[in-house]
């Protein structure tokens, strides 16, 4: 039987998307990763820039989600987190979303699975699980809240 267990909550910093409309499969966008943090009961730490989402808007709207930042712990170990996903709404909820707008999170979907590189140690737990995340975006960044799956 399948669980969800809370593993942490990401608050991710980013900078101006670069977008290149009109391509074959749709527009594509790329978001520059620019900071943040993390807490969980078993790992916190920060968000590294460097990091990226790079983004196809398709042409029915939903925006496919293709995030890889780097996760730095206390101990200055960095684990590597894989993200992909699914964004989606109403016009006008992604209108607004565009637009920079706070939007609630109830108005759209946004989801993703996580898998994770961690070098051996204490951490290369995080090599063995999947985790999937519930997000939101805001003015201020993208906060997600990501489960393990059990």
């Amino acid at each position: 039987m399948m669980a969800l267990k809370p593993l942490m909550e990401l608050a991710v910093q980013v900078g101006e998307a670069h977008v290149t409309p009109n391509g074959p499969c749709g527009a594509r966008r790329f978001v520059p990763v620019i900071g943040g943090s993390f807490v969980g009961e078993r790992l916190s730490g920060r968000i590294l820039p460097g990091g990226a989402d790079f983004q196809l808007i398709r042409s029915d709207g939903v925006a496919e989600l293709d995030a890889r930042i780097t996760l730095q712990l206390p101990d200055g170990s960095n684990v590597q987190m894989h993200g992909l996903g699914l964004r989606h709404g109403t016009s006008d909820a992604m209108r607004r979303l565009a637009a920079g707008e706070a939007v609630p999170a109830s108005a759209y979907y946004f989801r993703q699975s996580m898998l994770f590189e961690a070098p051996k140690g204490e951490f290369d737990w995080l090599n063995r699980l999947l985790a999937v995340g519930v997000g939101e975006r805001r003015p201020d960044g993208i906060r997600l809240a990501i489960y393990e799956v059990m």
